[in-house]
């Protein structure tokens, strides 16, 4: 590129980064305002008339599916929850920053420890924490460690630059921002065509296409299948249930190399959705990582410890072997690349 074009492209890139913060800030302020007034409402009409004791899930759950046919995803009862929780944490709506994010405020409102949540707050606003930095902030207790070290007299700069390097490491990006299930279902976009890049879309669909042809038992059920824990929500790229095998498979693809994480993520998801789907004559349900990448494709089957027996014995005749899924993945990614 030569130097003349170089001015050029900058200035247009300033523009059209300030434009993407300017949207970021926009959809922060009306979400936040919007899930607050939600809050109220239902808070104040929990406080009036007799029927407040009887008042509870069950009423949620109905406003839920009410809501969810009127406006689309985002209203699922747990979301109404946090934002019940949000308004009774923050009652006074002139407190709330337009800097801090609806998914930073589902974070703070698990803190339940008054001081500690206002501080983490006014630090996520003065030092401009992502959602992942605020959230590994609580999660690593920054603050309780903190002021221990105060109390004890010790030197604490050694926490506040590891809590530093963590943050560089982990900021969000505007796009990352723009990604944001959050956002999506507020906008009433379609998460399975903006969560996630093109290519993942393009290598999800073959093997969507390619289970299916199998023949041996498979039968789609959902993409982006939404699985939530307490305030936590998760994703599963893919689900399937096997007929002859009577269970469920997950398939979540990552692009990149494969982390043990990856595998403990899929853990996770197996256990939380045995524990809200599976029925009681299903047999447990199995996790399948892969990882795609130019050089190499990496498949892994997440079964509990305490599967591997049965996993051993009757899944394999009728699940793709890892050097099938291998090859798929590999062609695939040539294919879009």
């Amino acid at each position: 590129m030569s130097d003349l074009n170089l001015p050029l492209l900058n200035q247009i890139s300033d523009v059209i980064e300030q434009s993407r913060l300017m949207t970021k800030q926009a959809v922060n302020t009306a979400m936040v305002a919007c899930y607050w007034q939600i809050g109220q409402i239902i808070v104040e009409f929990e406080q009036n008339g007799n029927a407040r004791a009887e008042y509870g899930k069950a009423q949620l759950q109905t406003l839920s599916v009410q809501l969810t046919k009127r406006f689309g995803r985002g209203f699922e009862a747990t979301n109404l929850r946090r934002m019940r929780l949000f308004y009774i944490t923050f009652p006074n709506q002139a407190t709330l920053s337009p800097k801090l994010s609806w998914s930073h405020y589902v974070a703070l409102i698990r803190v339940e420890n008054t001081d500690a949540r206002l501080w983490y707050m006014n630090e996520a606003i003065s030092q401009n924490w992502s959602v992942r930095a605020l959230e590994r902030q609580i999660s690593v207790l920054y603050y309780e460690r903190l002021l221990a070290s105060q109390i004890k007299g010790q030197n604490n700069q050694s926490v506040i630059d590891e809590a530093n390097h963590k943050i560089l490491e982990n900021q969000d990006s505007i796009h990352h921002y723009l990604r944001d299930p959050y956002i999506l279902d507020f906008l009433n976009l379609n998460s399975e065509s903006y969560q996630e890049s093109d290519i993942e879309q393009a290598i999800i669909s073959d093997i969507q296409k390619f289970l299916l042809e199998l023949g041996k038992g498979f039968a789609f059920v959902e993409r982006q299948k939404r699985i939530s824990f307490d305030d936590e929500e998760f994703y599963i790229d893919l689900v399937f249930y096997n007929f002859k095998l009577k269970c469920f498979l997950l398939i979540d693809l990552k692009l990149g190399k494969l982390k043990h994480q990856d595998i403990g993520q899929m853990d996770t998801y197996v256990r939380l959705f045995d524990s809200q789907y599976k029925g009681n004559d299903d047999n447990p349900t199995i996790g399948l990582v892969l990882c795609s990448e130019k050089s190499e494709a990496v498949v892994k089957y997440s079964i509990l410890a305490e599967q591997k027996q049965l996993f051993s014995a009757k899944y394999l005749p009728y699940l793709p072997t890892e050097n099938e899924l291998k090859k798929l993945l590999t062609q695939s990614y040539l294919n879009k690349d």
